[in-house]
């Protein structure tokens, strides 16, 4: 573990960009701020590519002069094919101090449509990640994966989060913590105390195959392979029929995932996100690498207790999951105070506090 640090939250984000750390045009909307997150938004240029790359040592844009195909613009709305890479600029351009760093995830929306999505900084070596000092633009990757889909300027794909030193809660102070002030539930909305949870450098938690009591007979969707196009502008636009095949209880609590078939199951477990802590969804690794069970995965702090929508994929061969089986994990983050506004609260429009078994907000429910 490096240095013990922080995740900053609402209020230092907006100091942030009132400073121009963060700057934007036609400006930052306070919108965008969330309890210990920015949501990043896409500009008006986007480029078909040959290939997703890493920029090395180039600007992103002299990688773009060699490898793009074509240029849309997202002014007018474009649509994104399924299974193919495209470059999108964005709005949003940092100019970090030393010792504040910068990483990124798909919102969960994002996630919940099996859109990959990840960010490009000029001469940075990882995807995700931008370092300290870093001064410039942004740039995201995207790939859909199950839905074509129509994309905007200024809607957004993904969210970044501003962190110094090492913000990571250690196996202890997880431990420690849960014997305070509960992380996760069980189905039963009982709290499960320290000796309860399987930690290992993170909370492990578990897929639930099993209907709700009183709810509909269903855990989880399966994308269908031949549907329309999403609008990424369209809030409960879309029948969720069209796109997704329900799937009901299966027999013995036990189903087998078919590969490169994108799936929406639910945890087993209710987390739950104190107000002084951010967490982050995280795969857990079962030594095989042929499943993949999540694409977004950030937490704000406030969020919960309610179910973790995972999103999963089966690579390279099929892979049976059983009811509790270990899934994924989350990792737990200090922040630097407790934000003034925490998820859930309406004035953030907050979509998937409370939730259950839920797909994206494009569908109807």
């Amino acid at each position: 573990m490096g240095e013990a640090g922080r995740i900053l939250v609402w209020q230092e984000i907006g100091e942030l960009i009132r400073r121009g750390t963060v700057r934007s045009s036609p400006g930052v909307e306070a919108g965008q701020v969330q309890p210990a997150s920015l949501d990043l938004t896409v500009g008006k240029r986007a480029w078909r590519v040959r290939t997703g790359f890493l920029s090395g040592k180039e600007r992103v844009a002299a990688r773009l002069e060699e490898l793009s195909l074509f240029e849309l613009d997202l002014s007018r709305g474009a649509v994104l094919e399924r299974g193919h890479p495209y470059i999108l600029e964005v709005r949003e351009k940092l100019s970090l101090p030393a010792g504040l760093k910068a990483r990124c995830n798909p919102r969960s929306s994002t996630g919940r449509l099996d859109i990959f999505v990840r960010v490009l900084a000029d001469r940075c070596p990882r995807f995700d990640e931008v370092p300290e000092g870093y001064k410039g633009p942004l740039y995201l990757e995207v790939v859909p994966r199950s839905f074509s889909v129509r994309l905007w300027e200024g809607l957004s794909l993904n969210q970044v989060r501003f962190f110094t030193g090492e913000p990571r809660l250690t196996d202890q102070e997880l431990r420690e913590r849960a014997s305070q002030d509960p992380l996760a539930l069980d189905g039963r909305g009982r709290p499960l105390g320290p000796e309860e949870l399987d930690v290992e450098e993170g909370l492990i938690l578990r897929v639930s195959l099993e209907a709700d009591p009183g709810g509909p007979p269903v855990v989880g969707y399966r994308a269908r392979r031949f549907s329309g196009l999403v609008d990424l502008a369209g809030r409960g636009a879309h029948r969720k029929e069209d796109f997704w095949e329900a799937i009901p209880p299966p027999p013995g609590g036990r189903m087998i995932l078919e590969p490169e078939v994108f799936y929406i199951l639910a945890s087993l477990e209710k987390v739950r996100v104190p107000p002084d802590l951010a967490a982050e969804m995280l795969p857990f690794d079962v030594g095989l690498g042929e499943l993949r069970t999540n694409y977004a995965g950030f937490f704000d702090n406030g969020f919960g207790p309610a179910r973790a929508v995972l999103e999963v994929r089966a690579h390279d061969a099929p892979f049976l999951v059983e009811h509790g089986q270990a899934l994924f994990k989350m990792q737990y983050f200090r922040t630097a105070t407790i934000p003034e506004h925490l998820y859930g609260d309406p004035a953030l429009g907050s979509h998937y506090q409370e939730q259950g078994l839920a797909l994206s907000r494009h569908f109807t429910q």
